[in-house]
């Protein structure tokens, strides 16, 4: 962080009186400046390519596009923004999502003003904000979170990396080639891919096969 430039941040939240509560408290520490607020998803990407802040403060739900949503696009056009979730919310998934979306931390709007100062400090240094209560929620989600794929998908894919074809996998499987084909289909598009190679690399690099 650069001492003699305030941090500049971008306020996004569909309730105005929250927006103003959190402006005050930010505009109270003589380092942090509030350059925007936005009241949607949509409204803070547009107002984040425009202005260019240091940190957007984003509401995990939202009218629309929600915030984990928003913070891939945020970054995508301004690398250089660190995207903090604020949220009344603490659900497991939601904490996972944030932060595999790439926000730099997850703060309860139920924080001090001192806590959501420090949040915005620490996340223009380049560090990781979670609010204490929050720490092992996410360790949990990240260890109990299932695979995406079923077994007998998992199953069809490991054959797809032995350079089996359909009609060999439902062969050895003792399924038809339609279903084989079908759990293709169905993995192609949990792992968002659109192939057999990339479904097997990404299993792969995702520790799935």
């Amino acid at each position: 962080m650069n001492e003699t430039k305030p941090v500049a941040v971008l306020l996004a939240d569909d309730h105005p009186v929250v927006r103003e509560g959190l402006s005050a408290m930010l505009e109270s520490a003589d380092d942090i400046t509030v350059v925007g607020q936005a009241g949607s998803g949509e409204e803070a990407i547009v107002q984040a390519a425009a202005l260019r802040p240091d940190i957007v403060l984003l509401d995990l739900r939202m009218g629309g596009m929600d915030g984990v949503a928003a913070t891939g696009h945020i970054l995508r056009r301004c690398p250089g923004t660190k995207v903090v979730i604020v949220t009344t919310y603490e659900d497991d998934a939601d904490i996972l999502r944030a932060v595999e979306a790439g926000a730099a931390g997850y703060l309860l709007k139920g924080s001090s003003r001192q806590e959501l100062i420090d949040a915005v400090h620490t996340a223009a240094r380049g560090e990781t904000v979670l609010t204490p209560s929050l720490a092992g929620k996410l360790f949990r989600a990240r260890v109990v979170e299932p695979s995406p794929l079923s077994g007998r998908e998992c199953e069809v894919l490991g054959l797809v990396s032995q350079g089996l074809t359909n009609a060999e996998i439902g062969a050895r499987l003792f399924i038809s080639e339609a279903t084989v084909k079908t759990h293709l289909l169905r993995s192609f598009k949990k792992l968002g891919v659109s192939d057999r190679t990339a479904a097997v690399m990404t299993a792969l690099d995702r520790g799935l096969l």
